[in-house]
């Protein structure tokens, strides 16, 4: 082997791997720090599994899920078999000025402004430490810091490890 292959061959490998690190890193710049999960697509058309009101943060939410989280609230499946996806979608609730003139008084909220899109991703392999889910948080399509993904498996354990870690029963 001469001299010009052998610094061919390394400047060639070096490229590869540069591009391979450079494209990994554009992959992830979408990914959730920590657990690497992304916003699903068509995941707005997904069934709604319950509606929330959450009143510190002073929010309207609806959680979806996917097939698999359907057919596994359907049947009261505990735990959630992989694959199960589900979603939480929040928006800032305002009043509804048509709908409080329609009641006659001011009572009704609708969504205004939305705050976040969080997903649950259940893989046992993947994310056996974290009793199987992994966690996305994202506002205006890109991923919240690493600090708030950290916060996300420590609450689930703590409130809701008896229902497989998820907080959200089904609304029929």
């Amino acid at each position: 082997m001469t001299l010009s292959h052998v610094l061919f061959t390394s400047a060639t490998a070096l490229c590869v791997i540069a591009s391979t690190a450079f494209a990994v890193a554009q992959t992830n710049d979408n990914a959730s720090p920590i657990y690497g999960v992304t916003i699903p697509s068509g995941y707005r058309q997904w069934e709604l599994v319950a509606p929330s009101h959450e009143a510190l943060l002073d929010e309207l939410r609806g959680i979806l899920g996917n097939p698999a989280a359907m057919k596994a609230y359907g049947k009261g499946m505990l735990p959630f078999p992989d694959g199960t996806i589900l979603a939480k979608v929040a928006w800032k609730h305002v009043p509804s000025a048509e709908d409080n003139g329609a009641l006659g008084q001011f009572q009704a909220f609708v969504p205004g402004r939305p705050t976040t899109v969080q997903f649950m991703v259940k893989d046992s392999k993947k994310y056996a430490t974290t009793g199987g889910w992994g966690f996305g948080r994202f506002i205006d399509g890109k991923p919240v810091d690493e600090a708030q993904h950290k916060t996300c498996s420590v609450c689930h354990e703590a409130h809701a490890k008896e229902h497989d870690y998820v907080f959200t029963r089904y609304a029929p």
